[in-house]
């Protein structure tokens, strides 16, 4: 039989409170909510622990339900499929910042406490101890998840059994991504109907400056001359691409998630990662393009990890062929 369509997986939603939760920055919220998403169940070894938990961790400005995607989870989620859910336990955070978790639009705006990477791994980790999850079979991260795992191979060494980390690098955000985000971020801050993140209705001049980078950092040209082959379609494809994203977007949350990375900086301590690690990079990924060469050097420092360069073509998708999962699950 056919596998389920996305919205007929069996996911359960959960949440989680921490109470004072302390940022990086010294900030604290006297509550962070965690929401999270769940499929299949808990298995507990002789011991009484679970082994067979998986985290999947989204992208910037994504959700728990963006691995929900049947382009991910119809490949990977089916019986004898690489993350069956009647073999695993699969847990999909909302980051802070995102979905159903804590964010600036909640209330304070602008006086959110100014989150990273680091942040959230931590809360991940609170997550699951709130969840008596004391182990993990596998993280697997897209984008910005692939980024946090590495964070988390670092800073819980051994906590997970292989880290697959798809679509980014081990290094500090800099070059052309980090002037994407900057450019991204000023524009909002520096539309005057910004007012300091205390706008009464979004700043929509700088909002869609802002989408309009996100759509070119994370597109692929051979896909986008596939899907508008001529003038008019390629400018209907910009206008209803920024309906929609102006209209799910706001301009604090945008500002803080696409921030968050600012300290990003696994480089220094590679060698801390000696799990299994499969790390899959697209070669049409705009955000992360190959010739920066810079892949190749960083994997030789982690002693089990394999580096896998995927090779433009028809199915791939830029920097989102890390959700098309028929490209890479063999």
């Amino acid at each position: 039989p056919a596998p389920p369509q996305a919205a007929n997986w069996p996911a359960v939603d959960g949440t989680v409170l921490l109470a004072n939760f302390r940022f990086g920055t010294g900030e604290t919220l006297p509550q962070l909510k965690l929401h999270y998403l769940t499929l299949g169940a808990p298995h507990r070894n002789a011991a009484g622990h679970v082994d067979n938990a998986v985290l999947l961790l989204h992208g910037t400005g994504g959700n728990a339900h963006s691995l929900m995607n049947p382009l991910f989870s119809n490949v990977l989620f089916p019986p004898g499929a690489p993350l069956d859910i009647a073999k695993y336990f699969i847990i999909l955070p909302d980051d802070i910042g995102h979905g159903q978790s804590s964010k600036p639009s909640d209330g304070l705006h602008a006086h959110f406490p100014a989150y990273d990477y680091d942040d959230m791994v931590r809360s991940q980790r609170m997550m699951l101890d709130e969840m008596k999850i004391d182990h993990l079979r596998l993280i697997l991260g897209t984008s910005m998840g692939c980024m946090e795992s590495f964070v988390w191979g670092e800073t819980y060494p051994g906590f997970a059994d292989a880290l697959a980390p798809f679509a980014c690098l081990p290094v500090q955000i800099a070059g052309r991504n980090r002037m994407m985000r900057y450019m991204a971020i000023q524009a909002i801050k520096q539309d005057p109907a910004w007012l300091d993140g205390e706008y009464k209705t979004e700043p929509i001049q700088g909002l869609r400056t802002a989408n309009e980078l996100l759509l070119i950092m994370g597109s692929s040209p051979l896909q986008m001359q596939k899907q508008a082959p001529t003038r008019d379609a390629a400018e209907k494809y910009v206008d209803n691409y920024l309906a929609r994203g102006l209209a799910a977007t706001d301009a604090n949350d945008l500002i803080f998630y696409t921030n968050a990375s600012r300290n990003y900086d696994p480089s220094p301590n590679l060698e801390k990662i000696t799990t299994p690690v499969l790390w899959i990079n697209s070669a049409d990924d705009y955000i992360n393009p190959p010739e920066l060469g810079i892949a190749e050097k960083q994997v030789k420092r982690m002693p089990n990890a394999r580096f896998i360069l995927i090779p433009i073509s028809d199915a791939t998708r830029g920097h989102g062929t890390h959700t098309v999962a028929a490209v890479w699950k063999d």
